[in-house]
């Protein structure tokens, strides 16, 4: 496919389960990739003790730098973005787009993103739920048509949202305390009806049965029909979802797996607090090895018959 770039495997997610799966998948003699931003991990700013075989406390920018080091030894692809969206061909290889607009092309695909916790947790966002807030731009976009709109977050899910929104509504205000993005997303922001307010966070959402408008740590309000809450990398669960992934039947929060770490997708693996708890770095560690070592072993078998019905 012209223009896009052919891996055996790739995998969303640069944290503690997206580095070891990188590491034992690679060890196939496979091409790998590996997707995301290391700040982005919650081991990134944390502390590790207790963990077998590494003594002392570590802390986790360190741990995560000495896990992208290995990757590199093994000539992993580390690409430095987030996945915005995901689609399988006619051929059953998985289509992955960048928030560059890059696009990449995989025989298998392991989902090791982590969990985002996505709530602002300020006054009225429970409460207006459904009634003009959301977590989901790709779900409820088409909701807003003409509309003013706004979009918060500092990933690139919040500056993916409100590109796609400026489409559909009449003015998107994107609020971010830090807009954290490729030069090619901060491009499309520049669209004409899209305000970005940095250095800004709101701090209570207001409406009766329905949003009227939020209001900012500055003091301003601002009048919106619809908020949109995107934090982080794009959804693991809207992702997942757009590829029929499994979830958990009851709360639908997490990928369900086997124990070879995959899912009911033949090709889709998963690893990691995405696969529900306990959040901690040595499950993730251990899940991430298993998904590596499964992918790999797929993509390896796929290969073989590949060449032996090239051959007869």
């Amino acid at each position: 496919m012209k223009g896009t770039k052919e891996y055996d495997i790739v995998i969303l997610g640069i944290g503690p389960a997206g580095i070891q799966a990188g590491i034992h998948a690679s060890r196939k003699k496979l091409n790998v990739a590996v997707l995301g931003k290391p700040e982005a991990s919650s081991l990134f700013k944390g502390h590790i003790e207790n963990y077998c075989c590494v003594s002392g406390v570590k802390t986790g920018e360190e741990l995560l730098q000495e896990g992208i080091s290995q990757l590199q030894d093994f000539d992993v692809s580390i690409i430095n973005e987030d996945c915005i969206a995901t689609s399988q061909d006619d051929d059953g290889r998985f289509l992955v787009t960048l928030e560059s607009g890059m696009k990449l092309r995989a025989r298998a695909l392991i989902i090791a993103t982590g969990v985002t916790r996505k709530g602002l947790g300020v006054k009225g966002e429970k409460e207006l739920l459904g009634r003009g807030v959301s977590y989901c731009v790709d779900c409820d976009a088409n909701f807003y048509k003409d509309a003013d709109v706004i979009v918060t977050g500092n990933g690139s899910a919040a500056a993916h949202g409100a590109v796609t929104l400026s489409k559909i509504a009449a003015n998107v205000t994107l609020i971010t305390e830090a807009l954290n993005v490729s030069r090619a997303l901060e491009q499309e922001l520049a669209a004409p009806n899209i305000t970005v307010l940095q250095g800004r966070k709101i701090t209570a959402i207001n409406g009766e049965n329905a949003l009227e408008s939020v209001l900012l740590d500055d003091g301003t309000e601002l009048h919106a029909e619809g908020l949109f809450i995107e934090k982080g990398a794009k959804g693991a669960m809207e992702l997942a979802a757009f590829l029929g992934v499994q979830l958990d039947p009851e709360k639908f929060t997490y990928i369900v797996v086997d124990r070879d770490q995959a899912t009911n997708v033949e090709g889709i693996y998963a690893a990691g607090d995405i696969c529900g708890p306990p959040f901690q770095m040595a499950k993730a560690v251990g899940e991430g090895c298993v998904a590596g070592m499964s992918a790999g072993t797929f993509v390896k078998k796929q290969i073989r018959e590949e060449k032996k019905s090239n051959d007869s």
